[in-house]
């Protein structure tokens, strides 16, 4: 039960000053029932995990690491492509297996006729974000224990991520309807957070030791749309469920400010100044996808990637440090030889930092699936090999660009004298890392300025400053 064991660390752990009068009260409770848990997919799914876990916690649940120790199993899937649906049934199987008491949730669980055709022994099948439906079916097969003299959840609730940083998900949902996607079918319309819940959520990491916000969605510059950007409160003054308020309130929190999922709308634009001022990280995560108007077409996604190019130029002359992540499909339907290849110069032309790529994979219920002009699994291949090395040359150039700089970095780990960390242009889990050392003094979630000596394909080589 491998997505279970790091939770163990996530469970506050029992203090050594509990007086023995507390601890015998405590022995003589029911034992707390325990809930393992298994979590797919995207950061926005891990959200969803940890309110489920600070829920569970505020109610007197302990988290198992291990199928044995857990009295049931919740199994939080995926099911964005086929591969996600697969690796999650395979995870629901897997858990009734080891441990026989699983409830379902997440994505995939917005189809409960196909899991409970597979597993008809699960306890509970719930869709995505359906916390109340998620917290009935524990209840009702494994009700919690009372105790109250313990309090079990600390002030910036259950996290899965380390404590310097957390994501910050401002929304649900999606109103675009790009044709190799089902997230509106997942998980609806945009439905945005109101703008002083999420600035209160911020500063509470904050002023819990976190050091990094990571602020999510599935289109962060959407957020407010749907709530006609309706104000809210915060320290005292208004601010509007806006994309722009929103990065200006979080820029006040003294704290690295990323924003991921960024649909390259107009008014992005203004947000780039925050980056030059240092009140957000210059780094933006855009899913640009493609480059061919014909494909991007058929995708229903915007298609003038010229003035894209434009807008990267001038953002890149307010913020020069700004970092640009994005994703793209080789071997949609209807992709010609031509269309890959425009796809390689817009590469060439982007620079972009940090890039994904991905084969375009059918998924159950997408409309693209209807498309005329399958690409063979070997183009896809062969496409997404040269992509590849096409970036990996941008990668490594821009990397070398920095040797002999003074970055500032925030360090994830410290093992056997070498800090592992990131600058501002890596996001964790999906972009490079900064190698320091030494690492005497160090800690995990310092922030501190190193020398970059040595570049790779995806990592820098540093020593302190």
């Amino acid at each position: 039960m491998s997505p279970v064991g790091p939770l163990e660390t996530m469970t506050p752990p029992a203090s050594a000053s509990k007086s023995k009068s507390a601890a015998a009260r405590r022995a003589g409770a029911r034992a707390a029932p325990r809930i393992g848990i298994v979590s797919l997919g995207c950061p926005k799914a891990l959200v969803d995990s940890e309110r489920i876990l600070t829920r569970l916690r505020a109610e007197g649940y302990e988290i198992a690491p291990s199928y044995q120790r857990a009295d049931l199993v919740l199994v939080n899937t995926c099911g964005f492509i086929d591969s996600a649906r697969a690796e999650s049934l395979d995870a629901i199987g897997e858990a009734l297996e080891e441990n026989g008491k699983v409830v379902v949730t997440g994505c995939l669980g917005a189809e409960g006729g196909l899991i409970r055709e597979k597993y008809p022994d699960v306890l509970a099948v719930t869709g995505p974000h359906q916390y109340e439906a998620v917290m009935a079916a524990v209840h009702q097969a494994l009700p919690p224990a009372h105790d109250p003299y313990v309090d079990l959840v600390p002030p910036q609730g259950i996290k899965l991520t380390p404590r310097h940083y957390a994501y910050l998900k401002i929304s649900e949902g999606c109103n675009h309807r790009c044709s190799f996607c089902i997230i509106p079918h997942l998980r609806g319309d945009l439905a945005s957070r109101p703008v002083a819940d999420v600035l209160r959520e911020a500063e509470r990491l904050a002023l819990a030791g976190v050091k990094e916000l990571l602020v999510i969605s599935q289109d962060t510059s959407a957020y407010g749309v749907d709530l006609k950007h309706a104000a809210g409160t915060w320290r005292g003054r208004e601010w509007r469920a806006h994309f722009n308020d929103l990065a200006k309130g979080l820029g006040e929190l003294g704290v690295w400010v990323r924003l991921h999922y960024v649909y390259p709308y107009p008014h992005v634009d203004e947000v780039i100044p925050l980056m030059a001022e240092g009140k957000i990280l210059p780094y933006l995560d855009i899913p640009f996808q493609h480059a061919s108007p014909t494909v991007l077409k058929a995708m229903r996604r915007p298609a003038n990637q010229e003035k894209t190019l434009e807008r990267i130029a001038r953002w890149r002359a307010i913020a020069p440090d700004l970092a640009i992540r994005s994703t793209f499909i080789v071997g949609f339907p209807g992709e010609t030889e031509a269309d890959f290849a425009l796809l390689l110069d817009w590469l060439e032309e982007a620079k972009l930092d940090r890039v994904g790529c991905f084969k375009y994979e059918s998924v159950e219920g997408a409309a693209a699936n209807a498309l005329a002009g399958a690409v063979p699994e070997a183009v896809k291949e062969e496409r997404w090999h040269r992509f590849m090395q096409a970036q990996q040359r941008i990668s490594a150039a821009k990397l070398a660009a920095k040797v002999g700089r003074v970055i500032d970095v925030i360090v994830d780990t410290v093992e056997k004298g070498r800090a592992v960390a990131r600058s501002k242009a890596d996001a964790p889990e999906i972009d490079g890392n900064v190698l320091v050392k030494p690492a005497a003094g160090l800690k995990p979630g310092d922030i501190v300025k190193v020398r970059v000596e040595k570049a790779k394909d995806y990592d820098l080589e540093a020593k302190p400053a």
